[in-house]
């Protein structure tokens, strides 16, 4: 009985290095606030891993929130969405990497829902360093979702843990059309787990 009750014991304790070792969190500082990431690596490994490439790079750093949609600037679209984007900094954008393999959602069982994190693309598997977070659930963006014409949905891989309330910021500023006007500065990027 002690035996296994010392073995069900190790197996909660790898099971909990393993979770901690598949989520990552990534503190994103803004010019109006500070938000909060944490990572799927277990569900969405390849997406996670292109992110962090550019988290370590310093590319998000001098970044910029570019554009956002809300109820009131997307008169053409008849599926509606509410999202932030945003993208390396642009004097670096020569070194912008290439494009990744889409992780379906169908896949990663990751969906779009208030605050999630996912990637901005254009076709299947276009992305590269644009993300976007959610303001609200939004399952047009999911695969299936009638959002894209070609229904293949978009890759989410994290969720914001903190700063809701700058991302709603950052979505309400000054825009003309669905540009931010001025961009919202990133000014940094950080792994808050790395050694």
């Amino acid at each position: 009985m002690k035996l296994r009750l010392f073995l069900f014991c190790l197996s909660l304790i790898a099971f909990g290095q393993t979770r901690a070792e598949n989520t990552l969190r990534v503190l994103m500082a803004t010019e109006l606030g500070d938000i909060e990431l944490e990572l799927d690596a277990a569900h969405a490994p390849a997406t996670v891993t292109n992110f962090l490439r550019y988290v370590d790079s310093g590319l998000y750093d001098g970044g910029i929130f570019h554009r956002t949609v809300t109820p009131d600037n997307q008169a053409n679209n008849t599926i509606k969405i509410e999202v932030i984007q945003g993208g390396i900094n642009p004097q670096r954008s020569s070194e912008d990497g290439p494009e990744i393999m889409l992780e379906r959602t169908t896949v990663t069982g990751l969906k779009h829902l208030d605050g999630t994190l996912s990637m901005a693309r254009n076709g299947p598997d276009t992305a590269t360093s644009d993300f976007f977070i959610c303001i609200g659930d939004q399952p047009e963006l999911d695969f299936g979702g009638r959002r894209n014409p070609d229904g293949q949905g978009f890759a989410a891989f994290g969720k914001v843990i903190a700063g809701m309330e700058i991302v709603r910021a950052i979505q309400q500023a000054p825009s003309e059309g669905q540009s931010l006007t001025p961009s919202i500065v990133i000014l940094t990027m950080r792994r808050l787990d790395k050694e």
